[in-house]
């Protein structure tokens, strides 16, 4: 600090205080500005200790995903698979993954997109929930999954309401594909996901297709991270991707979900809310299995929750190791928010 009490020109300048140089300074003056310093000082003290103790915690908690992200590697290191994780959890505050940008077949899991691209529809007025739609006994594949068929031997009218139902909480191929030629095409899924802002996503073929030749299920892929993301944007109320009924419907829905007890669902305490949406693929003569997947949101005895995207890949384990790896990985996810929340 420089200053003078006498007729000479001086600028005085230290932490942020300035007199300006063609000022004459004074006694009073100077006192001034030392006040003003030393105040400043104490403020930019305080503002300090502030960011140090932010800065302290930022890394403590880096430090704690980072332990999360090493317990999860752990349980996938020695598995013959490729398992993609995406985890967004603390309020949207934290985002951890494992693989989480690798292209993953998406099997049933792309029930969800059909879901939430028929309800958009139907919120701009296209159809209602209730609408009746007709499926004849020829659509009734005998080559697909469809608890459908099995009810409805001869075909029916259902509802819209029924159709995802089924599709969702069953996972039923008829449904989905029955929704599917509602929208127009695969396709037509697709465009409405990158619509919202997802890029990381393929909708090639509907599941009669899709199970017509191995590779179809290659065509219809999606990446953990894109996974999550998608959940998150249709979970968030502010959003309003959706009318308060059909968003009310599809969480319902996906609560509702029967199929993968033994993945996300598997090493939780009884009775913990998940709503989610599996995705099975088969398995060919080499053993090869290319998905077993289960997205979704997993409540905590807090009330808070967390997302999760578990997609294992190309796996030469068996189904029963394929879903204990879902499992593992979501109850270690769910011990670490437990405890640390």
């Amino acid at each position: 600090m420089i200053y003078s009490v006498t007729k000479m020109w001086v600028i005085l300048i230290f932490s942020g205080v300035k007199i300006d140089i063609f000022t004459p300074l004074t006694k009073v003056s100077v006192k001034s500005s030392i006040r003003l310093f030393n105040k400043k000082h104490k403020d930019m003290s305080r503002l300090f200790q502030l960011v140090s103790l932010l800065f302290i915690s930022c890394q403590l908690f880096a430090q704690d995903t980072d332990i999360l992200r090493q317990k999860l590697q752990q349980i996938v290191s020695n598995k013959n698979a490729i398992v993609g994780v995406s985890i967004i959890g603390n309020k949207g505050k934290d985002t951890i993954s494992l693989h989480g940008d690798t292209h993953c077949p998406l099997q049933s899991v792309f029930k969800f997109h059909i879901a939430i691209a028929i309800l958009s529809q139907i919120d701009k007025g296209k159809w209602s929930l209730n609408q009746k739609i007709t499926v004849k006994k020829q659509e009734l594949l005998p080559d697909l999954w469809s608890p459908l068929r099995d009810d409805n031997p001869n075909g029916g009218s259902f509802t819209i309401v029924r159709l995802i139902q089924y599709a969702i909480c069953q996972s039923d191929n008829v449904a989905c594909d029955v929704l599917i030629r509602l929208l127009g095409s695969p396709k037509a899924v697709e465009d409405y996901v990158k619509q919202q802002g997802i890029k990381d996503i393929a909708i090639q073929y509907n599941e009669e297709d899709m199970q017509s030749s191995w590779d179809n299920m290659y065509e219809n892929w999606t990446t953990p991270k894109a996974a999550s993301e998608t959940l998150q944007k249709f979970y968030d109320k502010g959003a309003k991707r959706l009318s308060n009924k059909r968003y009310k419907f599809l969480w319902k829905t996906m609560k509702e979900t029967v199929t993968g007890a033994d993945r996300l669902k598997g090493l939780l305490p009884k009775g913990t809310i998940v709503m989610h949406k599996t995705g099975t693929s088969g398995t060919n003569k080499e053993g090869l299995t290319p998905a077993i997947n289960d997205i979704g949101i997993v409540f905590l005895p807090n009330g808070q929750h967390f997302i999760i995207s578990v997609f294992v890949t190309n796996s030469k384990e068996n189904n029963a190791s394929n879903e204990k790896i879902i499992a593992e990985i979501t109850k270690t996810v769910w011990d670490y928010y437990v405890t640390k929340r």
